[in-house]
This record gives structure tokens, sequence and C-alpha cells, in this order.
């Protein structure tokens, strides 16, 4: 994609949420700022961290306007920071990163030119895992060619780090995330599904995905439960279709723990 193409006119809107992660933050902030597409903006929004993440960020603001440093009230978590970035966002296309996440400097580039061109609202890169100083784990997750409703109750592998959604097409409404501690992305894929959006791979290996210990997605016992109250209280599917769906989750899980998807 050249400098004078058109596709660069789409302002993407990059959401970070921040607690505790003074360790991550300035090395996730740096790889939106070598992105190949240059036409973003960065919306951290602080949950009253109390570490130094603060500090960090507005230092790097300093010398780019581009990212947008905000602090909630009170901390609230990452539903409602993200709901907060989503309100102040001014980007045609949504794009979600987590504070310890890291992108490959192609990935805005890349993802925008192939929403653009299948006119598709909803996209998914394909994932590697890292370790906490940033090392690959040789592990990588690829997203199905497109995730219907159905197949993601199923199959929750849509992840936040690799998410892009054209608003354009969806608006913005189905983007607002419920107000749950667990799995409130997860719930916000199933809204965008439900109405209609199919999710879409967008086929390379441009997000990477962070393993950190004694994270909130690093403890299975709390992620199986997540999963049982997302089904039950958040989509308020049957019994029957639950206990389906999670034999699914179950196996596809187990099948992204083993990796059949070696990074080579």
């Amino acid at each position: 994609m050249s400098k004078s193409s058109n596709l660069y006119n789409y302002l993407v809107s990059v959401i970070t949420p921040v607690y505790n992660c003074e360790s991550f933050i300035e090395e996730t902030i740096k790889c939106v700022q070598n992105q190949t597409y240059l036409n973003w903006e960065l919306l951290l929004v602080d949950d009253c961290s109390p570490d130094n993440s603060a500090s960090i960020i507005k230092k790097l603001a300093e010398t780019d306007n581009r990212i947008k440093y905000f602090k909630l009230n009170e901390n609230s978590g990452a539903a409602v920071a993200r709901n907060f970035a989503l309100e102040k966002s001014q980007g045609r296309f949504i794009a979600y990163l987590d504070a310890d996440d890291v992108w490959y400097k192609e990935k805005l580039e890349k993802q925008v030119r192939f929403m653009i061109e299948k006119n598709y609202a909803f996209t998914c890169t394909d994932y590697k895992k890292i370790d906490e100083q940033g090392k690959t784990l040789k592990k990588v997750v690829k997203i199905p060619k497109k995730v219907d409703y159905n197949l993601y109750l199923r199959n929750t592998i849509i992840q936040t780090v690799g998410v892009m959604v054209d608003t354009n097409i969806t608006g913005k409404d189905v983007l607002k995330m419920p107000n749950i501690r667990r799995r409130q992305d997860a719930a916000t894929w199933c809204q965008v599904l439900r109405a209609g959006y199919d999710c879409y791979e967008v086929p390379e290996t441009l997000s990477c995905y962070r393993v950190v210990k004694n994270s909130l997605s690093s403890n299975k016992f709390k992620a199986v439960n997540g999963v049982w109250h997302l089904y039950r209280d958040i989509e308020k599917l049957s019994l029957f279709k639950a206990c389906y769906s999670f034999v699914g989750y179950s196996f596809h899980a187990v099948l992204k723990r083993i990796y059949i998807n070696k990074e080579k």
C-alpha cells in the first residue's frame, strides 16, 4: 500500500485499557507507533492503576499527539475502560490492544486493506503466544476462515488482540461491552455475531498475545466458570444448548493448549 493510497484516509481507533502494566505498556505503545499504517489514534484508559503506567504513557504522549491518555474516576474494570474509549473514539475502524500485548508492524495496514477490499465488518488476525519477556512460545492460533455465532459458542477462538471492526457498517452500539469483570470481550463478540456480522480471518499471524502468570486469563478454573456464566447468564442459552456449546468449547480449548498449529 503506497502512502498516497486513499486507504490511509481511514482513521483507526486503538482501544487499550490500562491496569498495572508498567512492565509492558511502553512496548505496547511503541508497537502502535511503529505501524506502517500511520492514521491511528491510541486511546489508553487508566483504570486507576497504582503502578507507574500513567507516567510512562504521559511521557510518550508528549511527543506523539496520536497517543491519548484518560483516567477513570474509580477502578471499574476493563469493560468500563473500553466503553469509555469507544465513546471518545473518532475512527471508522476500532481495534483492540490490551496493555501487555503487541502487534507486528504491518498489522493495521494489512487488516484495513483486507477489510476494505472484502467489505468485511468484523475480522480477526491469526496470533501467536509470547511469554512475559516477549519471547515466542512457538504456538500459533489460527482463526477459522469464518466464525458465525453458533461456531463461536463452541469455539471461543476470537482473540481481542487481533480484532478490528468497521463501525461504518456495524455502528458503535454493538461494541458496547457488558459491565462484567470476566469474558466481557467474548460477550461483545457474541453481540456482534448475533447482529449478523460474521468474523472473518485475516490469514496471517500479525498479533502477539502475551501469557502472563497470575493474570485473569491464566486462571483456568475461573475461565471455565466465566464461559458457563457467558452461556447461561449473558447469552441466556437453554441448558441443552449451553451444555452442547460447552463440550465444543472444552474440545477446542484442549486443541489450543496442545497447539496443533505450531510456529515453524
